[in-house]
Formats: C-alpha cells, structure tokens, sequence
C-alpha cells in the first residue's frame, strides 16, 4: 500500500469521496499542514511515495526528506513553489491541474469587479454601523477591462464580461493577437493595457513583479485592480500609495503577498478599508472546483505509482508552456 501525503486543506472536501477512490487503487491518504513546514512534515515526507501539495513551499530541503517519493501533484495550476530543478534531478515528476479551477476563478474575478465598481462590502460595513449614505459607483459596462494573462481563467472573464458589455482589452504575451481575438478581446501590449483600463484584472503567473510604482503612475486616475492570481503580482505598499493618492480608486484581490503571514500588509490598514476588497483564497473554494483540482491530481498520483505517465506532467521550465495550456 503506497502512502499519499496530502497537503491541500480541500482535497476531497467536495461531493466526491477522493480518499475513498485512493483506497480503491490500494494507496492510503496521510493528511499534513498546508504551509508546509519541515519540521512538521519531516517524518510525513519521510514515508510518503507521493504529495499531493497545496501552495506552500517544496524546496531540495523537502526532497531530501523524502526518498521514497514518486510524483509530487500540484493541487491547483502554478508551480513556482516547486523547486522544478531539483525534482527533475531526483526523477520526480511534477503535475498540475490545468484548467480545473478556471471557471471557479474567472466567477470571483468578476464579482471583485463588481463589488469595488459598487462598495459592496464598504456599503454592507456602513449601514451595520447605522450608516446609509450612498456612494456612487460605475457600471461595469460603461469601463474598459484589461485582463493581463489571457489563459484559461482569462479567456473565462472575457466571456463572463460578454453580458455586460464592456471594451475588454487583454495582453499575454504567449498568445498570438489572432488567439486573443478570436476568445473575445483586443489583443494590447502590457503597458497600453495599463493605460488605457478602468479595471484591470490579474490572472498572471506568480514569480514576478507586474505592478509597481513605475506602472501605477500611468494609470488611468481612478482605475480598479482586481487580483485573483498572486500576491506577488504587485508591490503592495505602492499599491496602497496610489490608492491615498487616488491613482487607484479601489484594489480587490484573494491573496496578499505571504497570505495568513501577511498581517502587517500596508493594505490591511483601516484607513484603506473602503477601498480594498481582501478575501482568503476563494477563487478556487466551489465544491466543483474542489473535486476537479481533486481527481486530476489523483489520478495522476494513481498512474505514477501504477508505472504510467502522468496526464498532466509540468516540464522543469514552465515558462516555457504557453499561457492557454497551463
């Protein structure tokens, strides 16, 4: 009996009893911590043939500990917690989910817009407090959205935003304009996205830096930024500069950079409270989401310890992959 160590808080928290199809297969779940700390997972690790892991770090440190392991399945799409080099030089490989969250995502990043374009939530905090004086808004019809990353989950938007009928702009630059055309938006260079948007969305690979201080100076004074994607996306002091300042007239995300370390976030201050919109990483927490990110993972943990390829192998450069197969 293979051992699975599972590090995702949600796997088979779904509809679909997941560890009971692993136990079908013959291989037995051990559950660990999602941040994924050494001292806490060493002796987890040390018995496991397979992970499936969430978005905490896996580091050479965390292979070594492991030197049964056979596959390591990423729960979710990005990978840039995943030391690639160092599990293409021990044989692992690497798989992720590709598309299984896209919808799930492309659904919150849409509500973002709307409840900054709205102050939902500041409206909902005002009248708890006696409070009903209106703010005025802008429809989201009326804005151009830019949506940076047109993959799967950006392709998503720009037919979510269909019905609403806004100018929807999108950059990507592992996209031909033809491709991004055809899937509902003009194709734009990333700093003419930037300029020209009233509400740009991110759905950008982590690992880089997109919004900084540089950028936000050009921006449209008053535009929206909504980012379901990484905290590391953007320099979160800059953005809370802009958003005094009023270049940004609201920042809407379902990370910080760091998450649940992230408490000193300079976008966490009370004064920004009408302008910022942060929620725990429920982009991906639908039930359907849950189970797809769930079986994609584990059957391609069952096919790596049958002896078989994975369906969803990431190579060792995954910038390499254009953006609409990740």
């Amino acid at each position: 009996m293979a051992v699975i160590l599972v590090t995702s808080r949600s796997f088979s928290d779904g509809d679909l009893d997941l560890v009971g199809r692993a136990a079908q297969a013959g291989h037995r779940i051990l559950r660990g911590p999602a941040h994924h700390d050494l001292d806490e997972l060493r002796i987890l690790l040390h018995g496991a043939d397979a992970w499936i892991a969430g978005t905490g770090q896996i580091t050479e440190e965390h292979l070594a500990a492991a030197p049964k392991l056979k596959v390591i399945a990423r729960y979710g799409v990005g990978t840039e917690s995943v030391d690639l080099e160092a599990a293409r030089r021990r044989g692992i490989p690497v798989t992720n989910t590709p598309g299984a969250n896209a919808d799930a995502v492309a659904d919150h990043a849409v509500g973002l817009m709307l409840a900054a374009l709205r102050f939902t939530p500041d409206g909902d905090r005002r009248v708890r407090e006696s409070d009903w004086g209106v703010r005025r808004g802008r429809e989201l019809g009326a804005a151009t959205v830019g949506i940076v990353g047109f993959g799967r989950i950006g392709q998503g938007v720009a037919r979510r935003l269909t019905g609403f009928g806004p100018r929807v702009v999108a950059a990507d630059p592992f996209l031909s304009a033809d491709v991004i055309s055809t899937n509902g938006a003009e194709p734009v260079e990333l700093d003419e996205l930037f300029r020209v948007a009233d509400v740009i969305t991110l759905h950008a690979p982590g690992g880089q830096l997109l919004v900084d201080a540089a950028r936000l100076a050009r921006m449209r004074r008053g535009t929206v930024l909504v980012n379901t994607a990484r905290g590391d996306l953007v320099d979160e002091s800059a953005i809370a500069d802009a958003l005094h300042d009023g270049i940004l007239a609201a920042y809407a995300a379902d990370t910080l950079d760091g998450d649940t370390a992230a408490q000193s976030s300079p976008l966490l201050a009370p004064a920004l409270a009408d302008r910022v919109i942060i929620t725990p990483h429920l982009g991906a927490q639908t039930t359907q989401a849950v189970d797809n990110m769930g079986s994609l993972s584990l059957d391609d943990v069952i096919a790596v310890l049958k002896g078989a390829e994975p369906v969803h192998p990431i190579p060792a450069n995954p910038a390499s992959v254009p953006q609409e197969i990740r």
